[in-house]
């Protein structure tokens, strides 16, 4: 139960969904939380959530699309903890549903910036700390979709199959400096988010919602979507000792959607 005592982690997108239950899973291990994300309010209620388990949390409004954020983000996590243990890039957005002709440049750029962009932002702005201390860990969440081709969804797809070669990248880049960097591809996710998902793909196809629905589950082995608690419990190995000997790597949390 303290796998994580004075460990430091930043998560993006962590006021809300995947983000906030793997910064709930740190803070139960012992970790401290800087709680990243472009809404202040998700965020202070995240972080009120970290507070009443007895951990420390700091809260810190970030575009990580941008390069000062995430300088900022770093440093003020610095500043209130001394240290940058991991980092888990988990900010996005889902972008549009639409055929490749009909995507406009600026949906391509957005999901772009903040899916991609902003993890390789985010993950310069800690390496010179993870550097100084020897140690350290980047934990990318990309997406089924990062493993094979996502029909109305190209911006999205190119995204996260970017980050799974990013995550390689860091991993080989940074392996001698004791710094680890692993990345979890979430199936389809039961919440909010995967509901507007269905909504948006069912009128792009002109299919009934509960037809698109049904298809998300039927796919996976097990016959259903995962939740943001079994995510989290990946997050929380691939950060701890017990996968000290893997980097570089993707593991898939999808109730076998995808089984490579």
């Amino acid at each position: 139960m303290h796998e994580l005592d004075g460990k430091v982690a930043i998560i993006t997108g962590g006021g809300y969904g995947i983000g906030k239950q793997i910064a709930l899973a740190y803070a139960k291990l012992g970790g401290k939380v800087a709680l990243a994300a472009g809404t202040e309010k998700a965020l202070e209620t995240a972080r009120a959530e970290v507070e009443q388990l007895g951990a420390c949390a700091i809260a810190i409004t970030t575009d990580v699309s941008r390069e000062a954020d995430c300088a900022r983000m770093a440093a003020e996590t610095l500043k209130a903890f001394g240290r940058i243990d991991i980092l888990v890039n988990n900010a996005g957005i889902a972008g549009p549903t639409k055929r490749v002709t009909d995507v406009t440049l600026d949906e391509w750029r957005e999901v772009i910036d903040i899916n991609l962009t902003g993890a390789w932002l985010a993950s310069r702005a800690v390496l010179p700390a993870m550097e100084h201390q020897k140690s350290g860990i980047i934990l990318n969440i990309s997406s089924g979709a990062g493993r094979r081709g996502y029909p109305l969804r190209s911006p999205y797809a190119a995204s996260k199959w970017a980050l799974i070669g990013l995550t390689q990248t860091l991993a080989g880049e940074w392996g001698d400096k004791g710094i680890r960097a692993n990345c979890i591809c979430p199936g389809a996710v039961e919440g909010p988010r995967i509901e507007r998902v269905i909504r948006a793909r069912a009128e792009a196809m002109g299919l009934p919602y509960e037809r698109v629905k049904a298809g998300f589950a039927s796919n996976a082995a097990l016959r259903r979507m995962v939740t943001e608690e079994e995510v989290a419990r990946v997050a929380v190995f691939l950060v701890s000792e017990l996968a000290s000997g893997i980097t570089g790597q993707t593991i898939n949390v999808d109730a076998g959607n995808i089984m490579n």
